[in-house]
């Protein structure tokens, strides 16, 4: 069976488009089939791709999926690779890139381990957000965070935060962040919270500006349920 890569790319910076064209053709040339997705292609001008919609089966049956952008773009893709249980290898060509793993300097070198199988796959923890108002309730799922925020900038909310069925405390605040540990370096990071490494199972609360004297961010187990 023919190995699949598909592509995903921030075509709003010409330097990704470059990139991005570049690694088409080194995969291309190295027989393995491309993919980009449509609302991509035409930027991206890739002959030797196939283009597919913009949708979760863009991934099916795919080695993985190689994400050339900022850490909005791996994201954007991540919900495309999740389904299929396609890995992700970032390349940051963004501004801050915490999710990406290669840099646009080793490029070739990116292209060449996956031509030769030369990489491995780490898992990442995501996790399960149901959000529950007037009865009905929705559920979907995030890799980086879920956040209970306040919509008026100038009230505070008062909130009551339980863990496993537990009531923990109430607060005044701005909102609560419940971070994994990919997301401990984005928004629960901005909000105080500690860096977590990727490989340690655990889940982050953390309170936003609370008005509060005991408020700090809490590390619990991965099985844990958070409750705002």
């Amino acid at each position: 069976m023919k190995r699949t890569v598909l592509v995903v790319a921030h075509t709003g910076r010409p330097a990704v488009v470059r990139n991005a064209r570049l690694m088409v053709d080194r995969l291309t040339a190295a027989g393995i089939n491309v993919r980009v997705l449509a609302p991509e292609a035409a930027d991206l001008q890739c002959a030797g791709a196939d283009v597919v919609p913009a949708a979760p089966a863009a991934a099916a049956d795919a080695e993985m999926v190689i994400v050339l952008g900022g850490d909005g773009t791996l994201l954007r893709a991540a919900e495309i690779a999740r389904p299929a249980g396609a890995p992700l290898l970032g390349v940051n060509l963004g501004h801050v890139g915490f999710l990406a793993e290669a840099e646009p300097d080793d490029l070739a070198g990116a292209v060449d381990q996956v031509v030769e199988h030369a990489y491995a796959v780490e898992e990442r923890m995501t996790i399960e957000v149901t959000v529950r108002h007037n009865g009905r309730a929705t559920s979907t799922w995030a890799l980086n965070e879920a956040s209970v925020e306040k919509v008026a900038r100038e009230r505070m909310i008062e909130v009551v935060v339980e863990i496993d069925g537990r009531p923990l405390s109430r607060w005044a605040c701005d909102g609560v962040v419940c971070a994994t540990p990919t997301g401990s370096t984005a928004y629960a990071y901005s909000a105080g919270g500690p860096i977590v490494w990727p490989e340690v199972e655990a889940l982050l609360m953390v309170p936003i500006s609370a008005h509060a004297l005991f408020a700090g961010p809490m590390v619990v187990s991965p099985q844990s349920m958070l409750a705002v």
